[in-house]
Formats: structure tokens, sequence, C-alpha cells
């Protein structure tokens, strides 16, 4: 699935009155790729229902059907994926394109890693920007060879351990990718491989390896969070409901927040404890958010979010929260810049090589549209309470980007215009639609 327009799709959001309704946003990107992956190395046939179906999934579900599995879509959001067991994969017959998606691919080299294949990995012009020598370098010790463009960034070519070997690696950034892909090289290495995460990041890879019938083990120690896995496990084939993304949420939830005289209710959103630092944030700055009809699905933390307009004041957003929420802080920005003084984050040294250097982008979109806001190297300030708006944001092909800063139009002065809105489809399409539907004025 590529984006319908060659050239880029500027949208313009328009001041709202009230934001009203109930709705549903689209299926968690996060255990939609990993769902398709395990999937794809499990016995058997796995059915996902409430799958992403954007650019990013559905090229990590074209991915896994090159290496050898069966992945078919059956409705609306339910797939069907046949596995070939562990080191069952096969040598794809062309490249491996991710287009946007770093998760897909930094995953799928952890998957192929221990698999004795040779795989060439393409994406677009983002992706080929973005390192991938934080996977590489431990993917090597299991014995996989690579062949990178300068910098270790794509076009890339992977060459499968022959003679994998198990691996103890301890985290040198918190980053919930290299975690999964060195547990998912560990699926089919002998023995036993530990991963040791200083900073606990996402746990969606170890709650969902052990549906899979992985043998995992998590263990607490001072010196940070142990995970283990037994290597050459066969898992089995389940049915996973995919709840809806935290991260997709944000947009609608920080809209009805400053909008005056919304109230909306999201459906059916996960609420993993490493995902919800947006939520805990915006309730520390005077945010009107309940969560309602909590419950389990796919093996996650799931509940309604009650989200009411608020007056927000600024806060300190301490850098251990940063991972439970890294993608969520261009729209958390948004939020500062209606709130009453200074919000500060810090640890967003992440941000600096996301789909595009995601802290400067939102410093400059900021600054095109009015804003008070300054950045250093790992921390961004926003001052508010009134965001002037009347700018265009350069989004540097950054679907985050472009839905923040749609979001700050609903509520700002002037209208905001978006330089290009392609990449929106690579997590959330039917974006703008949903956004009018409850009362905006995006077009």
């Amino acid at each position: 699935m590529n984006a319908p327009h060659l050239s880029p799709l500027p949208l313009t959001s328009n001041r709202c009155s009230a934001l009203k309704g109930r709705l549903r946003v689209p299926g968690d990107k996060s255990m939609s790729h990993r769902a398709l992956m395990l999937g794809a190395t499990a016995i058997g046939v796995t059915k996902v229902r409430g799958l992403l179906e954007a650019e990013d999934v559905i090229n990590t579900a074209n991915s896994m059907a090159a290496l050898g599995a069966k992945v078919e879509r059956t409705n609306p959001g339910e797939w069907l994926v046949s596995g070939t067991g562990a080191g069952g994969f096969r040598s794809p017959e062309t490249p491996l394109d991710f287009g946007n998606s770093g998760t897909g691919v930094r995953l799928a080299l952890g998957l192929m890693a221990t698999t004795p294949i040779d795989a060439t990995c393409i994406g677009d012009a983002s992706l080929s920007k973005r390192p991938m020598g934080r996977v590489i370098k431990p993917l090597e010790l299991f014995g996989a060879k690579f062949d990178a463009a300068d910098g270790g960034k794509l076009p890339l070519i992977i060459h499968g351990a022959r003679h994998a070997v198990p691996v103890e690696y301890t985290l040198p950034v918190a980053s919930a990718q290299v975690k999964s892909a060195v547990l998912f090289a560990g699926l089919n290495a002998p023995g036993r491989t530990t991963v040791i995460e200083p900073v606990r990041t996402r746990d969606h890879s170890e709650r969902m390896l052990k549906a899979f019938g992985a043998k995992i083990e998590i263990v607490e120690k001072e010196s940070g969070r142990e995970i283990s896995i037994e290597g050459q496990h066969e898992l089995k084939a389940l049915s996973i409901d995919v709840p809806g993304d935290p991260s997709s949420a944000a947009f609608p939830m920080v809209a009805a927040l400053i909008c005056e005289g919304s109230e909306i209710v999201i459906e059916n959103i996960m609420l993993n404890p490493t995902r919800t630092g947006l939520i805990d944030t915006l309730i520390e700055m005077g945010g009107d958010i309940a969560i309602e009809n909590r419950r389990t699905g796919g093996g996650e933390d799931v509940g309604d979010l009650r989200v009411r307009h608020s007056k927000l004041k600024g806060v300190r957003v301490p850098p251990e929260r940063a991972p439970s929420m890294i993608d969520e802080f261009p729209i958390l920005s948004i939020a500062a810049s209606f709130a009453e003084g200074t919000t500060r984050m810090e640890g967003l040294q992440e941000l600096r090589i996301k789909e595009s250097d995601r802290l400067a982008a939102v410093e400059a979109g900021l600054h095109a549209n009015g804003v008070a806001a300054r950045s250093g190297k790992d921390w961004l300030e926003v001052t508010g309470p009134i965001a002037p708006g009347g700018g265009t944001v350069v989004t540097h092909m950054d679907h985050r980007i472009a839905m923040a800063f749609l979001v700050m139009g609903v509520a700002s002065r002037n209208s905001v215009t978006v330089d290009d809105s392609r990449f929106i489809m690579t997590s959330f399409p039917g974006f703008t639609d949903l956004m009018n539907g409850l009362g905006g004025a995006i077009a």
C-alpha cells in the first residue's frame, strides 16, 4: 500500500466549536507488527482481529509473506497468519520494503538474524536516513552479518547466522525496538539469550512472546530488568484481539482537552503501564481524563477514556517517563502550548532519530505558529497559554508531526497548515475523517 499522492498534500485545520462523540482509533501499531511477526514464526494459524491496516503494518505483512509465511486478510482488520516455525524463513526473492517503519525493519532484522537466509531491506526516503546500527551491533553478536549503506543505514543486506550463538546484551539506550530485536533473534539461537535494560521500556514483545508460548523469564535487579528467552522452542499460534493504539488516541484526546466545551469518549484503548505516560502527564497538567470500563484484551490492559475540555498548567516531565511516551511528545507539545506557564520535557534524545529529527521539527512548528519554545540536546520547553497559529508547518514526512499540528488548529486563534499530510496513512488511516466527525474542520 503506497501513499496515493506523489506530490505533497497540504491540509489546513481551522478553529472549531466543541468536539463531541464516541470514537475508536485504529488498532495498536506495536501489537499489530508483533502479532504478524510472531504469527509468522509460530506453528499453526494465528488469527488477528483489530489489526492496524496502515502502510507500516501492511509492509510488515508483505515482508512476512515474502519470508515464507502465508498471510491472508479475511475481513477488515481480520487476518490469518500461517507460520513457518522457528528457523523456517526462506530467502526472499525481492527486497523487503518496510516503507516508513523503523519498528518493522528493526524487529524483522531480529527475526532474520539467526536464520541462515540472505535478505535485502529497503525503505522510503525518510526511513533510509535513520540509523540501523543500534540493532546491527547486537545482532552481529549472534553471528549475523550486514552490508549496509554509509552510516549503517538502508538499503542493507542481512546474512543470517549459519551457526547462531546465544547473547547477553545490555541496552546502551532505552529502546524497545532494540530489546525486541535481540529477543526475536534469541528465538532461533540455541541456549539462553538475555537482554538487560537499565531503564524500563515498552513490554509488548515480552507479553506477546509469553502468549505465544515462548520460554521467557523476567527478573528485576538493581542493575535493571533482565529478560531471558530460551531459544529453539516452537511458538504456538493463537488468537489475538488488538486494542486501540494509545499513540493514535493521543490526538483526539489532546484536541478535546484544548477545545472549549468538548467531551469525547475514546473506546477500547490499550492501557499498558509502559504506554500511559502521556495520560499521566496530561492529568498532572489538570486534564479531565477518566478511565472507564477497565478490562483485559489481547493480553493487555484495556479501557475507555472520557476526556473533557480542561484548563491546563505547565509541568516538568521527568526523563524517566520518556520511554513510556516517546511517540507522544509532539502532541504533548501542542497541549503545552495551550497550558498556563512552561512545560519542560526531558530525556528526549530519542526524538532526534525518529522519522525526522522530531525535536527540531516540533520546535520549528511551534515557532511558525507563534508559540514560545526552546530546546537542547535532549529537552524541550514550551510556554502557553495561547497558540496564535497562522503558520505552515514543515512535516519532514513525519506522520506524528502532521497530526499534532492539525490538532493545534482546532483551538488556535488562526488556522494551522501542514505542508504534507500523505504520511498520516502510515499509522492512522482515516484521521481527518475521524476528527471532522467529532466537529473538527480539517480540509
